[in-house]
């Protein structure tokens, strides 16, 4: 038994930019974390064409399963439809949008990046519901598929059992995100820690942040911030994080803004319930307890700040939680 099986699709040909959508999913789920959760993910790499084989630039990808077999995993990743779909409005592969559909219908859970998302919109799985896709994709998204209320802005879009998110490194951002789900915050922290990435950005945050060179390395922020981290038990102001930086607040707030994409006030929450969750999988303590050591305050002010940012209260978090099922069904919320 795994945490769940994951079937990365890997198309018959594929380019660089292609590679790198493919090797997120993968070195996400296909690398265990013995130390994390035993066991970890089962990835498969399903093939689209008859030789199971991706092959690129100088390199070839031997893949171990085929389209077929994509409706046996409990969580399906596309990142991919051919060039011509997007720009000579060419069919999804019939192929694919059956395996998708199939998938779905014996209770996978549906994962798309970047351009995938066509391929979820053309099985019908889209619709009615949010979505989005690399900004760059998303008005043709929309205009082909005016069922799909498609945000061009956000990194990714959780709608329980069909998820959908950006292209390139937001794609991290959304595996990351079902890693909080399936196994909990601290195992998702833990190994954000170790591919060197911020343990969580909320798929609401901005696809297009001013993230322009600093004229030098800001190290007073991730110094404040971490700071803050340790204290988010106190009542933290914007005015005791400018002040710890040696800068006004509008200063502060511009420079939080430009590197993460968030206000002080909305990372001090997010990094609350971060707190809240790890909390509730690791100790008994009470509700109200957890609410004052994360810097929330009351029992009350948790429950609506949780069920708002997690989608369940902090009792169904903590009881989905703690132990991991390990069965199918431990990819739905």
């Amino acid at each position: 038994m795994s945490a769940g099986s994951v079937a990365l699709i890997v198309p018959s040909d594929f380019g660089v930019a292609d590679l790198y959508e493919l090797g997120i999913p993968a070195a996400v789920f296909g690398t265990p974390q013995p130390d994390l959760a035993d066991p970890w993910y089962e990835l498969w790499l399903c093939g689209t064409g008859s030789d199971t084989r991706g092959a690129g630039p100088g390199f070839t990808l031997h893949t171990t399963h085929g389209l077929d077999d994509v409706v046996n995993a409990d969580t399906v990743f596309v990142s991919w439809v051919p060039e011509e779909v997007i720009e000579e409005n060419a069919p999804v592969p019939p192929e694919l949008v059956s395996a998708l559909r199939k998938a779905h219908d014996n209770g996978a859970r549906i994962v798309s990046q970047c351009v995938g998302a066509y391929a979820l919109a053309e099985a019908g799985l889209l619709d009615g519901r949010r979505a989005t896709a690399h900004w760059m994709h998303t008005a043709l998204l929309a205009e082909r598929y005016p069922k799909i209320h498609v945000d061009d802005s956000v990194l990714y879009v959780d709608e329980g059992d069909v998820l959908t998110s950006a292209g390139m490194t937001a794609g991290l951002d959304l595996c990351l995100h079902l890693v909080r789900r399936d196994l909990g915050a601290h195992v998702a922290n833990q190994l954000a820690r170790r591919m060197i990435v911020p343990g969580h950005r909320p798929g609401g945050r901005s696809q297009v942040v001013d993230l322009s060179v600093p004229a030098s390395d800001d190290q007073s922020l991730t110094a404040v911030l971490d700071w803050a981290r340790a204290r988010l038990d106190e009542p933290l102001t914007i005015e005791d994080l400018a002040r710890r930086a040696a800068v006004s607040p509008r200063t502060f707030y511009r420079r939080l803004q430009a590197t993460t994409g968030t206000t002080p006030l909305q990372w001090l929450l997010g990094e609350r319930i971060t707190r809240a969750q790890v909390l509730l999988e690791s100790t008994d303590l009470s509700v109200e307890k957890i609410a004052g050591l994360s810097g929330i305050g009351t029992a009350n002010n948790l429950r609506h700040h949780f069920l708002k940012q997690v989608g369940v209260s902090p009792s169904d978090y903590r009881q989905q939680k703690a132990p991991v099922p390990k069965h199918r069904g431990l990819s739905q919320q």
